[in-house]
């Protein structure tokens, strides 16, 4: 006879603690209140706290505890002081959920050296070391869920956003290097990959009638994503109904990479 478990995955974060990077707007602040709801207590990675105070108040609504932290993870000290706060309160992290990531676009003959180092800076050096930081404390416990918010950039090509394909791209692939590194201390890694998603930030350029037709011509399913198409891949991800997924780079693109 089966079990329970046999029948019915787990998707239920309950005392589970996790930690968002730049949790406080678009897909950050999406993945921060669906953790949440499944019942996490949340670290909430942002760079202005006074700013974010509508999303703790989301998040204490729900019964769930949340501490915010001040965190650019282009600098170090940022980095370690905010772990050591979360772990000051909660005792452990469970959950990293690397959402932070910078875009500026450029055709490639026109990228400037300022631009380069940004997109390195922030996109692989700031989510490397921060996975570190956080990742220590995990091997130590013997179990962990790192998700890190990649895009669908480090699977095809975007016309003048050459550096942050990139950048995606070896997102993509440290993660299966980590995810082999660390799987004989529990800990499981995987990217989510989306495509365009409507947030604050990209709807400017979704706005403009023509550049919108033009998105929609590579995606199969006729549509721009939702913040609520990529949570469900990173409460997912977090759960343990995905205990024996590790490495994988999951695209919550509509079918754009089918092509």
């Amino acid at each position: 006879m089966n079990s329970k478990s046999d029948i019915a995955p787990n998707f239920n974060l309950t005392d589970k603690v996790a930690f968002i990077t730049g949790a406080g707007r678009g897909i950050g602040r999406a993945c921060a209140l669906a953790c949440a709801a499944a019942g996490a207590d949340i670290v909430l990675g942002v760079r202005d706290i006074v700013a974010a105070a509508a999303v703790i108040i989301e998040i204490e609504s729900l019964g769930r505890q949340v501490l915010p932290v001040k965190l650019d993870i282009s600098r170090r000290t940022d980095v370690d002081a905010s772990v050591a706060a979360a772990i000051a309160r909660f005792g452990r992290i469970d959950i990293l959920v690397n959402n932070v990531g910078v875009a500026p676009e450029n055709p490639a003959e026109d990228v400037t050296e300022k631009d380069f180092d940004l997109i390195l800076e922030v996109n692989l050096k700031g989510t490397f070391f921060m996975t570190q930081v956080i990742a220590r404390t995990m091997i130590e416990r013997k179990s962990g869920r790192i998700i890190n918010i990649s895009s669908q950039a480090g699977t095809v090509t975007l016309h003048g956003e050459s550096i942050y394909c990139m950048s995606k791209a070896a997102i993509n692939h440290l993660t299966r290097c980590l995810a082999l590194e660390w799987a004989p201390y529990g800990i499981t890694v995987n990217t989510v990959a989306p495509t365009f998603i409507w947030t604050d930030s990209t709807r400017p350029a979704l706005a403009d009638p023509d550049f919108h037709r033009r998105t929609l011509a590579h995606i199969p399913l006729g549509r721009i994503g939702h913040t609520s198409d990529v949570v469900g891949a990173v409460v997912f991800l977090a759960s343990p109904a995905s205990a024996l997924i590790t490495g994988t780079n999951l695209l919550v693109d509509g079918g754009w990479s089918v092509h």
